[in-house]
């Protein structure tokens, strides 16, 4: 796995430091953020499209709006990876 570091949230107190990476490999994008409030968490698992919990091989995760730029180019490498 050769991981492609994207960005991290550029206002980080790094500390708390939500990061995105790209596999270009797996064609995957990788996003570490924050875990949500129990009652985020709650709304999430009932508006779920399977409308049940999140399964324990899954995570949500908030990733602030700032980090959009990140979460682009993470998808354009990503998409370009398919064209090595």
């Amino acid at each position: 796995m050769s991981l492609k570091f994207i960005g991290i949230d550029p206002d980080t107190d790094r500390d708390h430091c939500p990061t995105v990476w790209v596999d270009p490999e797996a064609r995957e994008i990788l996003l570490q953020g924050w875990k949500p409030d129990p009652a985020t968490a709650a709304e999430c698992d009932a508006t779920s499209p399977a409308n049940g919990p999140v399964p324990d091989s899954e995570a949500i995760i908030r990733i602030p709006a700032r980090m959009a730029p990140m979460i682009r180019e993470a998808c354009d490498a990503v998409e370009r990876a398919e064209f090595r």
